[in-house]
């Protein structure tokens, strides 16, 4: 089965509703390779995942920049898409999302429109957090909340197994968050870029 896309969310958490940053690859190939960013652009991509709502005057201090070049700086980092889009992070429990299953699914063919139609089915739904097509026994590994078992047991019966194609559904419960991180390690920045 080959994988056609990868998605890479990056974003900053400082406490429990916070603004978020995303940085998105949707094709390995329009990827911005890392050593094409210098060191101020590491320390500013830094620095917004530790808080997006940071004021340019305050990054640009963070960063050795006066805020002109550093405004020019992020305006290029996001038409490039290395920052795609800043959003809120929320506390799922303050919102009521208390529980959290990983599903792993296996489809019984692994044909083109049988991969179209389950990922176009899973983009509909928002309790699906993330989607990944996968190597080893399932095809697919979802993170989905819910509020309570009662709402996942819906989710699976009434929009999971009515969609195509579907071999398994397997779903683990988390018990316990030990690490949650949505901030990449950037690269260290080249000798040049320094």
């Amino acid at each position: 089965m080959p994988i056609a896309q990868q998605m890479v969310s990056i974003s900053s958490v400082s406490g429990s509703d916070c603004r978020i940053i995303f940085l998105e690859c949707l094709d390995t190939r329009t990827i911005m390779p890392s050593d094409s960013l210098d060191a101020i652009d590491l320390r500013i991509l830094a620095e917004l995942q530790r808080n997006a709502k940071i004021s340019n005057v305050e990054l640009a201090h963070r960063v050795h920049l006066s805020p002109s070049p550093c405004l020019t700086r992020v305006r290029v980092l996001e038409e490039r898409g290395t920052i795609r889009h800043y959003v809120t992070l929320l506390d799922p429990l303050h919102i009521g999302l208390s529980v959290s299953v990983f599903i792993q699914i296996s489809l019984e063919k692994h044909a083109r429109t049988s991969i179209e139609v389950f990922e176009d089915a899973i983009r509909q739904r928002p309790e699906v957090m993330e989607c990944y097509l996968m190597s080893g026994d399932a095809d697919y590994l979802l993170r989905v909340v819910v509020p309570d078992v009662q709402a996942l047991e819906r989710f699976i019966f009434d929009k999971l197994t009515p969609i195509p194609g579907i071999a398994s559904i397997r779903s683990s419960f988390a018990l316990k968050q030990v690490k949650y991180e949505t901030a990449l390690p950037l690269p260290a920045p080249s000798r040049k870029g320094r």
